[in-house]
């Protein structure tokens, strides 16, 4: 399972990338909104430092001008990988994108059904979000669930991301689910390596080691 994580802060992504785990990022308006930082320089900045996918999301509505800003933001470095909202114009724009050989994240998935037509579009991603549904009280993982049964049935190399990642438990039961990738707030990576048993632990120990004669 790939560990993205879903932030556009540089001091995050730099702490993370220290820890061996990286293999992507991901980005979004409001996320890049919170960085005082020139958008394509930031971009840039978050390419260096992370040599797998990094997703940074088009504005644009129309297709055309999907596929324009797309071709732009692509060109800022050679991982980037462009993040369109599922919706027919941008189904448009992702048939056209995917044959040119750019990557894309089709964000904003809440159904199988809208993963499948991205899926069939030649999206190299799919982001179901599943802490947004949990919030209207329809089980997130489910359709993680159903999506990756349906690419399996049909063979498609598009990867599941799971994102609007909220706990721990999420990113277990993604991985229990077999997802391609789970797509993390800091805040909940930073969780997945503590547990108080183990300071127990160690805090014993090494009370117990302040009694050994050297």
């Amino acid at each position: 399972m790939k560990f993205f994580l879903d932030t556009a802060n540089l001091a995050e992504i730099k702490e993370v990338a220290g820890w061996g785990i990286l293999d992507g990022v991901t980005t979004n308006p409001s996320l890049v909104s919170k960085e005082n930082t020139p958008f394509e320089k930031l971009i840039r900045e978050i390419c260096a430092i992370c040599p797998g996918p990094v997703s940074v999301e088009c504005v644009s509505t129309g297709s055309d001008e999907i596929i324009k800003e797309a071709r732009r933001l692509a060109g800022l470095a050679p991982n980037i990988a462009v993040k369109i909202p599922i919706g027919l114009e941008g189904l448009k724009a992702t048939r056209v994108l995917s044959r040119e050989g750019i990557q894309v994240n089709t964000t904003l998935i809440f159904s199988p059904s809208q993963a499948l037509l991205a899926a069939k579009a030649g999206s190299r991603f799919v982001s179901p979000f599943i802490g947004r549904l949990d919030d209207i009280s329809q089980e997130g993982m489910e359709i993680v669930e159903q999506i990756l049964v349906i690419f399996d049935q049909y063979g498609f190399d598009t990867e599941v991301i799971v994102a609007s990642i909220r706990h721990p438990r999420h990113v277990v039961d993604a991985a229990l689910l077999g997802a391609h990738i789970a797509t993390i707030p800091y805040s909940v990576i930073a969780k997945l390596i503590s547990h108080p048993l183990t300071d127990r632990g160690v805090e014993k120990f090494l009370k117990d080691w302040g009694k050994v004669k050297i």
